[in-house]
């Protein structure tokens, strides 16, 4: 897929190193040239514009680009009028970082696919994560269901995912299970990866170090974490 990213702070930066890592074509586009150096090794291609000016915007493949992600985040004013003006150029999906309510009024008003908060909503899965004990990420799905990722109670430890019944008992599904392993880093020191074993059954048996993946209403799991603590 090919993507634009316009904006390359810390979320655009990441967004691009990320997607062009997974093998997509990204462009990255900044008005800060140190921005653009400090990418140009990291994202696709990179580049400095200013996309407040339409003649510029016009020079981009934005017919050619599955979605285009306004990551600027200080200057809500640059946000707002390069939204205005990718719209006015009947880009397919634009995909904006809001950084305020009334940010997120305009950009919406202005008539965008996707409005995305990463401060509030890093903020959001931490508190999740302190709230309950024993969580080790949590993501939300939609409304109150979430998908946690949480150490295996001693109690279910050799057991098969059947005989642990937690889908009778708490109506939540286990997605998967991520078993750690340690690896050496390119500097040489070991670190610690977690990997997904795939698409479980209840005849998958639970090992010690396993972390279990699930997911349900946020209340079952707050059940679960609870019982197990």
């Amino acid at each position: 897929m090919k993507f634009i990213i316009i904006g390359l702070g810390n979320f655009g930066a990441w967004i691009g190193e990320n997607l062009t890592t997974s093998g997509h074509e990204v462009i990255g586009v900044d008005l800060s040239m140190t921005k653009v150096d400090a990418m140009k090794d990291k994202i696709t291609h990179v580049m400095k514009m200013d996309t407040t000016d339409i003649q510029a915007l016009k020079t981009l493949p934005l017919k050619d680009t599955d979605a285009v992600i306004v990551a600027i985040g200080e200057d809500v004013g640059a946000s707002i009028m390069t939204t205005a003006l990718l719209k006015q150029l009947k880009v397919k999906r634009i995909i904006g970082r809001v950084i305020s309510p009334l940010h997120e009024t305009v950009i919406s008003a202005i008539g965008i696919d996707e409005v995305v908060h990463p401060e509030q909503e890093t903020a959001e899965r931490w508190s999740k994560k302190l709230d309950m004990k024993g969580v080790v990420e949590s993501f939300n799905i939609t409304g109150q269901y979430n998908i946690i990722e949480t150490k295996t109670p001693l109690k279910y430890v050799d057991k098969t995912i059947g005989e642990c019944e937690i889908r009778e008992k708490y109506k939540l599904n286990i997605i998967t299970i991520l078993r750690t392993e340690s690896k050496e880093s390119i500097f040489g020191f070991e670190k610690t990866v977690k990997n997904a074993v795939g698409v479980v059954n209840s005849d998958t048996i639970i090992q010690g170090d396993d972390i279990l993946v699930l997911f349900g209403h946020i209340h079952d799991l707050k059940s679960f974490i609870e019982d197990n603590a």
